[in-house]
């Protein structure tokens, strides 16, 4: 071993050394080589004494006070009349003390003070912590023993936080999932999504768990950016985004968390990729996310991965003609930018090719899915008449873009889709499940209407997507709420307002923080959804400690209250928790009680959503639909009606077909909208029904809209 020691001084004017100053703050230092391992800086600054007297609140000195600056090595404790002195430099910013029963104090000083005196206040705790005992089971839920038959979206998902980057900075901490793909492997759901460092997993579609498996080399990586899996016989294979060429892993036992290189580094350029393996054991990949060019499709080898042929353009896009394609939060926007095409994936069903795609963008409600056809998995493809095929620009949950679609151990199709949230940054997003059907005519379409209501999981063989909605009704629509606190302006009013995009906030994350909600009237309550928010949260990627604990009690009168839902001991991160009762429900008031957030957060809800039935005449059926196509812009129509007794709302259905009616819009009170999301050469038919708590009305007679 080198024992040399080198020492080099630059600039040293002074001898003194004081532990507590910031690294490099002065431009003088000591540098201290040893051997040829390890670099040494030392700083040398100006030192002083800093003096003083820590008392409690009556004055009396406290002996063996603890003092000490941040970051800094020293520390001293008082004497019997609680005297200090510690030696400082002008960085030397921040004053801690600790005696034993007081709170801390965090003095900041100021460089000219050289006498401060301390008074130290009784500690008082804040923290509540719960016994730990097992919840309490209910005749509602029993935690021992849930199974859900149901689900209800946006995923109940551990939805990861965006890591330490720009994104995040000015708004903080928020969490997103995006640009999903689903498939089965042995006999379980996995769900691949956006920067989630692994997968989701599930046997039913509703109840998640997470495994991990980061490739990461860095925190800011995007190597699982919109990633891309494919089954072949035993074994899984798995790769994300790239124009530089990423690693394809594969992995036969996924939840073990480890994975090998079938190739070092990807040929393509392949962006938003989506692999596909055909019947007859020929490997495709689909790739490509522009404003500017089409999506790439080529046959690529099961050795190395690499390109086997010419690769063709398959996929442009055409706003022109197609509304829905537009830019804009409305498809209202043809100057800021072009629309995107993106997040390519492929389904072959009796034989046909059907090529879905991504636009016009992430960040808005209108972001959907669209699918070419064709007899061969490299095209030529054709248009599809209905387009898109998933669409969902309204309710609660909006946006069904960039996603996948795959078949359940029954053989029926579901397609996930990313959700647009864009509130605290645009790639702020959520995912959605949706059922999927192919009719007689080979159409491709999916089911959102009550996209965002209770569903029946996989558990059930449906072969109709219409079906999977179970019938419960929103029961707490822009029902009145009382609350324990309220920060800043974000308003008690946001927790019934069936909005994602507002969220209530109160003064802390502690556990006697609450929220009631006034149904009115006693209703038959069949499910609950909380839909948690991070408010002044201070977490980056994810971590294995992260969990939602809290009570649900209910009452007839509201003064006297009893448990239905005990969640206090729940170690699970579930960001849209949804709980389907057991029974039925019979209840006026519901209080919500926060036990736990994740990451010191603030206790907060976008909102509280609450399904089951009320008593009563079903809504009216709706009268005097209108349909006002814009003879300039064929693309365009304001859609109008009268309202409808009982009704909160209504579901807007419209295809091209009087029997293809698979598109819905949402619109809760209001009585027009401005749909611009139609194909300028295509005649479409529509039809309306009411929505309300007592359940839904008959539907409209169909009007057509010629093009």
């Amino acid at each position: 071993m080198n024992k040399n020691i080198i020492i080099s001084f630059i600039g040293l004017t002074l001898p003194a050394l004081a532990g507590g100053a910031n690294l490099f703050e002065s431009k003088d230092s000591v540098k201290v080589v040893k051997g040829q391992i390890s670099d040494y800086y030392i700083p040398v600054h100006t030192t002083y004494d800093v003096t003083g007297v820590v008392t409690d609140e009556q004055g009396q000195p406290l002996e063996g006070a603890t003092m000490m600056f941040f970051a800094s090595p020293l520390h001293h404790n008082t004497d019997r009349q609680g005297r200090y002195k510690l030696t400082v430099t002008d960085g030397d910013k921040h004053l801690y003390v600790y005696y034993p029963g007081k709170e801390y104090s965090h003095y900041v000083r100021e460089p000219h003070e050289r006498s401060i005196n301390i008074v130290m206040k009784p500690r008082v705790s804040t923290r509540k912590n719960t016994a730990r005992r097992s919840p309490q089971s209910t005749p509602w839920y029993n935690p021992a023993a849930y199974v859900a038959q149901t689900f209800c979206n946006p995923m109940n998902i551990s939805y990861n936080y965006e890591p330490f980057n720009n994104n995040v900075k000015a708004n903080g901490s928020f969490r997103s999932a995006a640009d999903p793909m689903a498939l089965m492997f042995k006999g379980r759901y996995l769900l691949f999504s956006t920067n989630q460092g692994g997968f989701h997993h599930s046997k039913n579609l509703s109840d998640w768990d997470f495994t991990t498996a980061s490739f990461q080399r860095r925190p800011t990586d995007d190597d699982q950016c919109a990633p891309a899996a494919f089954v072949s016989g035993d074994t899984l294979y798995y790769t994300g985004s790239t124009y530089e060429g990423l690693p394809i892993w594969y992995a036969t036992d996924p939840y073990s968390g480890r994975w090998r290189r079938a190739i070092d580094k990807n040929d393509l350029p392949t962006w938003d990729p989506a692999y596909f393996l055909d019947d007859d054991g020929k490997l495709y990949v689909y790739y490509g996310s522009s404003n500017e060019y089409p999506l790439k499709a080529v046959e690529v080898s099961r050795d190395d991965f690499s390109p086997i042929g010419k690769i063709h353009d398959v996929v442009l896009l055409r706003p022109d003609k197609h509304g829905w394609e537009r830019f804009g939060m409305n498809n209202d926007d043809e100057v800021t930018l072009k629309p995107f095409t993106e997040g390519a994936f492929m389904t072959k069903h009796n034989g046909k090719y059907y090529l879905q795609y991504g636009a016009p963008g992430t960040e808005f409600k209108t972001y959907a899915d669209g699918v070419y056809v064709g007899d061969s998995p490299l095209g030529p493809f054709t248009y599809q008449k209905h387009n898109p095929m998933s669409y969902k620009p309204g309710g609660f949950v909006q946006g069904v873009g960039h996603g996948g679609t795959f078949a359940d151990a029954k053989g029926n199709y579901w397609h996930v889709g990313t959700c647009m949230l864009s509130l605290k940054y645009k790639f702020e997003r959520r995912i959605g499940l949706y059922p999927v059907g192919f009719d007689k005519d080979g159409v491709m379409y999916s089911s959102t209407a009550f996209g965002d209501y209770p569903s029946w999981n996989a558990d059930r063989d449906m072969k109709n997507p219409t079906d999977r909605f179970v019938g419960w009704m929103l029961l707490s629509y822009r029902k009145p709420v009382r609350v324990s606190s309220t920060d800043s302006t974000f308003t008690a009013s946001s927790l019934t307002d069936e909005r994602m995009r507002t969220f209530w906030a109160a003064k802390s994350g502690g556990q006697d923080e609450w929220v009631e909600m006034d149904l009115e009237q006693e209703k038959n309550i069949q499910a609950i959804q909380l839909n948690f928010y991070d408010y002044k949260t201070v977490q980056h990627n994810r971590a294995n400690d992260l969990y939602h604990q809290y009570r649900i009690l209910a009452s007839n009168d509201g003064k006297e209250w009893f448990l239905v839902v005990d969640k206090s001991q729940n170690d699970k991160d579930v960001p849209h928790d949804y709980v389907e009762l057991a029974t039925t429900l019979k209840a006026r008031y519901l209080r919500v009680e926060n036990v736990q957030m994740p990451s010191n957060g603030h206790f907060c809800l976008s909102d509280i959503r609450v399904f089951g039935s009320a008593e009563g005449k079903q809504p009216d059926a709706v009268p005097g639909l209108n349909i006002q196509r814009d003879k300039k812009d064929k693309r365009n129509a304001i859609i109008s009606w009268k309202k409808s007794a009982r009704a909160y709302g209504y579901n807007i259905y419209f295809g091209v077909a009087p029997d293809k009616l698979y598109n819905c819009i949402t619109v809760l009170d209001e009585t027009q909208y401005d749909f611009r999301g139609m194909d300028r050469d295509t005649d479409y038919y529509f039809s309306i029904e009411a929505v309300g708590e007592t359940g839904v009305s008959e539907k409209s007679k169909v009007v057509k809209s010629k093009k």
